[in-house]
């Protein structure tokens, strides 16, 4: 037997390509504008995290990618196997073998998705040392929402696993879920994740959200809540200093909506550069230049939303933003500081944090290579304890196949 044929390839292809990796090491969170590190936060990986990196990375990085992305890494995998059944068969593999190995593979497949979506795990979560930094979730639902799934409280917990200390819940023309979560919220507001009311509407065909309205703004919403009624949203805009703060929502047509042109008009004063919703996170992505110029030259506040809806253990972004003394006030006082500073600090109120996942852009090549790029960009995000995990993993995996099938051999010639 040649000596490459003893060398276990799998392991040691995947032992490999995690030390290479390490050579090109980037921190696992990014400005969403700029692309740079950021100093003001980190990642936050728990132990269990660590313990179980090869899982738990696969996984995050599952949940979030887009659409296409899904599409095109499934295409490279389906690929990849059919190129080494294609070996396989060289050396005398039967059709029933490939059969059972295609089975084994979609069975795989449907098993690692259905873990990214409902499986409990540990939750990487973002830090940051600075206590006056308040991390922000603009974009959430609850089951109050037609396409919600899970209770107000677990939309909680989930965003303290995550690292969030404000959520706001924008559920489907609904407030009940907000309201819900209001009513349990800690006193002072650093105690614990605070949920503030919001709530989705379209606008000129458009998501958006408004935090607070039913609550502080009345008749900003046609009586079924499903749209913004515009006559009365510039009526309550008119006041100085209390105009309704309106969140651009995953922004398809940049053209459909303005934004305000100052104190006492109604318009745009924020919009999402980062959204987690599989169907939107490219459509966000490919108009992400765009909008950070309409940040820029409509002086509009850039935000994440992790468009969560009850699926999924990876949060795609946080939205930063400096509040002094926020940790001692009261949930109410910090929404109302929460819109004083989106309305008056405007394009310079927010920094936007996101994970770091292989972004193939509009380029059809660094698409259709997802197979390789996706697996790339995350091991270069692991930690060194991530890389030793992985290593301890790949091999005990690898001995107890061996073993397994050795054993297998003794009960055959028994």
């Amino acid at each position: 037997m040649t000596l490459w044929r003893r060398i276990p390839l799998a392991p040691t292809a995947i032992s490999a390509a995690v030390l290479l990796t390490a050579g090109f090491a980037v921190s696992p969170v990014r400005d969403a504008v700029t692309g740079t590190d950021v100093a003001e936060a980190y990642l936050v990986r728990s132990l269990g995290y660590v313990a179980m990196s090869p899982a738990s990375e696969v996984l995050d990085t599952l949940t979030l990618l887009s659409a296409r992305q899904h599409i095109a890494l499934l295409v490279g995998v389906v690929l990849l196997f059919l190129a080494w059944r294609a070996l396989r068969a060289r050396s005398g593999s039967t059709t029933r073998q490939h059969a059972t190995a295609l089975g084994a593979l979609f069975v795989g497949i449907g098993a690692t998705y259905a873990a990214a979506a409902i499986m409990p795990r540990p939750m990487a979560a973002l830090g940051a040392d600075n206590a006056n930094i308040v991390k922000i979730d603009f974009h959430s639902h609850t089951a109050a929402s037609h396409d919600g799934h899970q209770s107000v409280e677990e939309l909680r917990e989930w965003h303290r696993r995550a690292g969030f200390d404000v959520a706001y819940v924008t559920d489907h023309a609904a407030v009940s879920g907000a309201e819900q979560g209001l009513a349990n919220n800690p006193n002072p507001a650093g105690t614990g994740v605070v949920l503030l009311q919001s709530i989705e509407t379209t606008w000129s065909g458009e998501h958006v959200s408004i935090p607070g309205v039913q609550r502080i703004y009345m008749g900003v919403l046609t009586e079924n809540l499903a749209d913004v009624d515009t006559q009365g949203l510039r009526l309550a805009s008119l006041v100085p200093g209390r105009e309704p703060v309106v969140i651009w929502n995953h922004p398809r047509d940049l053209t459909q909506l303005k934004p305000a042109i100052g104190p006492g008009t109604a318009g745009v004063r924020a919009i999402e550069v980062v959204n987690g919703a599989p169907n939107d996170i490219d459509n966000v992505r490919r108009v992400r230049q765009r909008i950070v110029l309409m940040g820029q030259g409509g002086d509009v506040a850039l935000t994440a939303g992790t468009d969560n809806h009850g699926f999924g253990r990876a949060a795609p972004g946080w939205t930063l933003m400096l509040i002094t003394g926020w940790r001692g006030v009261t949930a109410d006082a910090l929404a109302l500081e929460i819109e004083r500073a989106l309305r008056e600090g405007k394009y310079a109120s927010t920094k936007v944090v996101e994970r770091r996942i292989a972004d193939p852009g509009d380029s059809a090549p660094r698409l259709a290579a997802s197979v390789a790029t996706v697996p790339y960009r995350m091991l270069t995000t692991l930690s060194t304890d991530e890389r030793i995990s992985w290593l301890v993993w790949t091999w005990l995996m690898f001995a107890a196949a061996r073993l397994a099938r050795r054993n297998r051999t003794s009960q055959g010639t028994a």
